[in-house]
């Protein structure tokens, strides 16, 4: 896994998410998504889908975590991610990009608070820290989701905006002295940042047991990660489909 977004997280774990409580899927799904780095491929990406929600722990595709207090509409929740965003030289076709240093995938922990109201949709707030010390980065999402229900058709669109740390930026997106004299591209040193996003997602029951589903995240970059001189876009997003099959 490459430089896959956090989005994929997102989209994952959202389309994870069984029916019902105390109930366990599994299934595969395929991401597709483009990389925001110069000169690298787009990514297509087969996941396996694992997925359980119970009264005291969960885990959704590429995230986990126990629940620590909960009612009928709060929910807070201690948490830990895999964020595959990350950057291999060799994988680029830019001779400059080639001789800047590699970026690696990490494991983020930290909290999740969730607001279910049965009219009025449903507030997410996420926190999480590298727990790798790969960039030692934190970052926050916060979004607004609102379900939809058509019969076996279920359509949840989305709105949000994801914050970074400077550090995380500066790790993913930053080009060091050292790297400036190998490679010939500018020193950068970005800071934080706010990413808006919008997305979509819509599951379709087949029977008791199957259901298939396909989610969409876009985004436009922030100007701390688009003026990157390792990235050549200023807009991003992901599309995952697959399948569940609930036990």
């Amino acid at each position: 896994m490459k430089s896959l977004k956090l989005s994929v997280l997102a989209l994952v774990t959202v389309a994870a998410l069984p029916a019902q409580a105390n109930q366990f899927a599994v299934g595969a799904a395929v991401v597709v998504s483009p990389s925001p780095y110069a000169g690298d491929q787009d990514r297509v990406l087969p996941i396996p889908m694992v997925s359980y929600e119970g009264e005291h722990a969960y885990f959704k595709g590429l995230t986990g975590g126990v629940h620590v207090w909960q009612n009928e509409q709060h929910r807070v929740s201690v948490n830990a991610y895999y964020l595959p965003l990350s950057f291999k030289p060799d994988d680029s076709d830019i001779y400059a990009m080639k001789r800047l240093d590699k970026r690696n995938a990490t494991l983020m922990a930290g909290l999740l608070y969730r607001y279910t109201h049965p009219t009025l949709g449903v507030v997410r707030v996420d926190i999480g820290a590298d727990t790798l010390n790969n960039s030692n980065g934190v970052l926050g999402d916060i979004g607004y989701l609102y379900r939809f229900n058509f019969g076996q058709w279920g359509v949840t669109p989305g709105i949000g905006v994801t914050w970074a740390s400077s550090n995380h930026n500066e790790y993913y997106y930053g080009v060091s002295g050292a790297e400036s004299m190998r490679s010939g591209l500018a020193q950068y040193q970005p800071g934080s940042s706010w990413t808006p996003y919008i997305e979509l997602s819509v599951g379709y029951r087949i029977n008791q047991n199957w259901s298939a589903f396909l989610a969409a995240r876009g985004m436009a970059l922030p100007k701390e990660v688009k003026d990157s001189p390792m990235v050549d876009s200023s807009v991003s997003g992901t599309l995952i489909a697959g399948f569940n099959y609930a036990f």
